[in-house]
């Protein structure tokens, strides 16, 4: 996967949780994901397209993500309310899309985020783009970015 593809993610995590949740995220070395299991047991997931396809998650313990969510909110949610699951993929939009702000040469889009809850749920992306996970630490907790992305095979025909 292009360097240039995970270094907006990186700004955009540490961007958006500085701004609305006043903390810092440390980036953890990155490596290539093995298997389809999610990393935790809370995950927010983005599309993307255009130029650039594939996915985007943002991956919590359950502790974390209710720690954070009640951070980011102002206020505590069960893990099964309707309203945590929208404060998930809110998150996930919100570094989603920061970072899809920052791939200035390509025609990007996002999608509506989904949010899975529960232990061992897997996550499969196309078996011809590579997943890199970079786990991340917070004063509340871990969490993990695995971003599964690549050119379209439409834009690097453009190119």
């Amino acid at each position: 996967m292009d360097p240039q593809f995970i270094t907006p993610f990186i700004k955009s995590i540490q961007n958006v949780f500085s701004t609305m949740l006043h903390m810092p995220v440390t980036i953890n070395q990155p490596a290539i994901k093995q298997g389809n299991s999610a990393t935790y047991d809370v995950s927010g997931i983005i599309g993307m397209s255009g130029d650039v396809v594939g996915s985007v998650v943002l991956s919590f313990p359950k502790e974390t993500a209710s720690k954070l969510i009640t951070a980011f909110c102002g206020m505590e949610f069960p893990v099964d309310s309707p309203d945590f699951a929208d404060a998930v993929g809110e998150l996930v939009n919100m570094v989603s899309g920061s970072a899809k702000g920052m791939f200035v040469d390509k025609d990007v889009s996002i999608s509506c985020p989904s949010v899975v809850i529960g232990t061992g749920h897997q996550i499969t992306s196309r078996s011809d783009t590579p997943c890199v996970t970079i786990p991340c630490t917070t004063s509340q907790g871990d969490l993990a970015i695995e971003i599964a992305i690549r050119e379209s095979n439409a834009a690097s025909k453009a190119a």
